[in-house]
């Protein structure tokens, strides 16, 4: 076995190349000795597409795919095959959220069922958070989340961040940018609704750091935009060698 996530009740675990009864027998251990865990699934393949799925098979315990996951305080709930919600970012969110300043607007793109969201919204002392997803499935949840962290500051907004933005009548303190693997860099997009002192934390995946500040720079100039970059971080070793970078800047 690779190691294994829990989210919520239920331990998604990742094999190499063990026989299914090996499989069910590692997940009836694990079953027995984590009493908070009710489900045992094994993930099949990669997270895939632009609404970053997972495919599971059941092993043991209650057959459920939903669940209420806490994190720093925060409850999220959640289907594990329909939205993408990684609980080894715990760390990166709170890590955000404490960065907030007092009264500020905060605008988060590709934000799932609302962990930064969510987090933000209970922990900092921002003004209101702005929070932008494609799939209707994860702004259902995101929806519910928000009412079951009895949230008032947080606005849930479902479609395409390049469609929506834009279409934004404001413009943000801080921008929090948490992408999947895409091709695109979506910063054309947040530059429109940033102005001078907007704070960025962007997300992005690769071997090579370089490369990704090189994109960063040559989006900014495309728009005429000044950036100063503040940090550079490694917030996870997602393959071999291979990265998930948060690049912080500010924009000038």
């Amino acid at each position: 076995m690779r190691g294994y996530d829990v989210v919520g009740s239920i331990a998604i675990l990742k094999f190499d190349k063990e026989k299914k009864k090996e499989k069910v027998k590692i997940a009836h251990k694990l079953l027995n000795e984590r009493k908070n865990i009710k489900t045992v699934l094994e993930k099949i393949g990669r997270v895939k597409g632009r609404l970053r799925k997972i495919q599971t098979r059941y092993l043991t315990g209650e057959k459920n795919t939903e669940t209420i996951h806490k994190e720093s305080g925060c409850l999220f709930k959640l289907n594990i095959e329909k939205c993408y919600f990684s609980p080894r970012l715990s760390g990166e969110r709170l890590e955000i959220a404490k960065k907030i300043k007092s009264k500020e607007k905060v605008l988060v793109m590709f934000s799932g069922v609302g962990p930064y969201s969510v987090v933000i919204g209970k922990l900092s002392k921002c003004r209101k958070v702005v929070s932008v997803e494609l799939s209707k499935q994860c702004n259902k949840y995101a929806r519910e989340n928000v009412r079951l962290n009895k949230l008032e500051n947080v606005e849930i907004i479902q479609g395409d961040v390049k469609k929506i933005v834009p279409k934004l009548r404001e413009k943000f303190d801080v921008i929090v940018m948490p992408r999947p693997q895409l091709k695109e860099i979506f910063l054309k997009e947040a530059f429109k609704v940033s102005k001078k002192g907007t704070r960025i934390y962007y997300y992005d995946f690769g071997r090579d750091l370089g490369k990704v500040l090189e994109k960063i720079f040559r989006e900014s100039k495309k728009v005429r935009k000044k950036i100063e970059v503040m940090k550079v971080k490694k917030a996870g070793e997602i393959a071999p060698y291979k990265y998930r970078f948060r690049i912080d800047f500010v924009v000038g």
